[in-house]
């Protein structure tokens, strides 16, 4: 059987996948903190999807990354779990940086 991370390395050699990888970097970042707020909130996706007077499919697609998500979403997210949004942007990274 093939282990995972070994094609994990092999893949991250070929520039196509990296540059894939990367442009989905932002979305991955967006579901993921949806899922840390909902986490943190004690909430399964069915009651964050009841105090934001949506369904539980709309929260499962918001949270693998279908989906992106508006300003006014996030904000009734943010809402819903009892948190605070907050958008910054950050400098890029020199190409081949840390």
């Amino acid at each position: 059987m093939t282990d995972v991370r070994e094609l994990f390395k092999e893949w991250r050699k070929d520039p196509e996948y990296v540059r894939e990888y990367e442009a989905l970097a932002e979305e991955f970042a967006i579901a993921g903190a949806i899922i840390a707020a909902r986490a943190h909130a004690g909430l399964t996706q069915e009651e964050l999807a009841q105090r934001m007077e949506t369904t539980q499919s709309v929260i499962a697609r918001l949270e693998g990354g279908r989906t992106r998500p508006s300003t006014r979403t996030l904000e009734r997210i943010a809402r819903a779990t009892g948190t605070r949004l907050k958008i910054s942007f950050e400098a890029n990274r020199p190409a081949g940086g840390p």
